[in-house]
C-alpha cells in the first residue's frame, strides 16, 4: 500500500484535503501543518495516484458504514463483508483498525455523505471505470443480508447520482449481483447476466459486442485499475471483475454459436 507508507512516513507532496482528508486524518491520529493545506487539514501523500488510492480507500469503508446504518441497524451480515474485504486486501493490524474506525465514523450520525463523494468523485478525476468499481463494492455491502432495504436503496441511488451514474446503474447492478429476479430457467438467468456484465443489448451485434468485451477487458485490467487509483490491495476485485467480463462474453458467444447451428 505505497500511499499508506508515504502517510506514516510523512513523506510531503500531494495532499488529501477536504472531508475525506479530516476523516484519514482524524483516524490515524496524526496533528498536520495547517499552513501546507489545499482545502483543509489532512494527511500528506506523495503523488497524484497515491491521492486517489487514499481517496478510494476512505471512501470505501466510511461510506459503506453509512450504507450499513442506513436501515438503521448494522447487521452481522455487513459487518462481515467489510471484514471480508479487509481480509482479501491483506490489511496488517493498523491498516484493519484504519478501515473498522472509518466504518465506524461512517455510522455516525453527522457524516457528511454528500461532500464525501463529492470530493471522491473529483480525485478520481471522474473516472467512470473507478467509480464504477467504487459502486459495485458498495451494491455488494448493501445486498449482505440478501435484499436491499428501502433506504439502503436510497443511499444507493445518492450515491450512484453524486458520482455521475443513473439511478437505473444501481438496479442493474443489484439484479446482477443478486442473480437477478427471473424465474425462467438458469440458462436465461446467465445469458440475462452476461449481458449485463457486458453492458450491451441482446439485440446488439456480435461485432459490436466484441469490441465491447475487448474494451471493457482492457478498461478494468488489473494494472490498469491500480494506475487509475485503486489501491494496490484492491487487485482481487479488479481481478475478479475481469474474470467476470471473461465469462460473460464466454455465455453469449457460445449462446450465439448455438443459434447459428439451429
Amino acid at each position: 500500500m505505497a500511499w499508506w507508507g508515504t502517510l506514516i512516513g510523512s513523506t510531503l507532496g500531494f495532499m488529501l484535503g477536504g472531508p475525506l482528508g479530516l476523516l484519514l486524518g482524524s483516524v490515524v491520529g496524526r496533528q498536520f501543518d495547517a499552513g501546507r493545506q489545499r482545502t483543509s487539514d489532512g494527511p500528506f501523500l506523495g503523488n497524484g495516484r497515491e491521492v486517489t488510492q487514499a481517496a478510494f480507500f476512505t471512501a470505501t469503508f466510511s461510506v459503506m458504514g453509512y450504507l450499513a446504518k442506513a436501515d438503521g441497524h448494522v447487521s452481522a451480515a455487513e459487518v462481515r463483508v467489510a471484514e471480508r474485504l479487509m481480509d482479501d486486501m491483506r490489511l496488517d493490524a493498523r491498516q484493519r483498525q484504519t478501515a473498522i474506525e472509518l466504518f465506524n465514523r461512517g455510522k455516525s450520525g453527522d457524516f457528511p455523505l454528500e461532500a464525501v463523494l463529492d470530493q471522491f468523485r473529483h480525485e478520481c478525476q471522474r473516472r467512470t471505470t473507478l467509480l464504477r468499481m467504487f459502486l459495485e463494492i458498495q451494491v455488494q455491502a448493501a445486498l449482505a443480508d440478501g435484499r436491499i432495504d428501502p433506504a439502503e436503496n436510497t443511499v444507493l441511488t445518492q450515491v450512484a447520482q453524486a458520482l455521475g451514474f443513473d439511478p437505473g446503474d444501481v438496479q442493474r447492478l443489484i439484479d446482477f449481483i443478486s442473480g437477478g429476479t427471473n424465474d425462467s430457467g438458469r440458462e436465461t438467468q446467465s445469458l440475462d447476466s452476461a449481458y449485463q456484465v457486458l453492458g450491451v443489448d441482446s439485440t446488439a451485434s456480435d461485432g459490436d459486442i466484441k469490441k465491447t468485451y475487448r474494451r471493457l477487458m482492457n478498461q478494468h485490467h488489473p494494472d490498469k485499475m491500480v494506475a487509475r487509483g485503486m489501491p494496490e490491495e484492491m487487485i482481487k476485485l479488479a481481478t475478479e471483475k475481469t474474470q467476470g467480463i471473461q465469462k460473460a462474453w464466454e455465455v453469449v458467444r457460445e449462446h450465439r454459436a448455438k443459434q447459428v447451428t439451429r
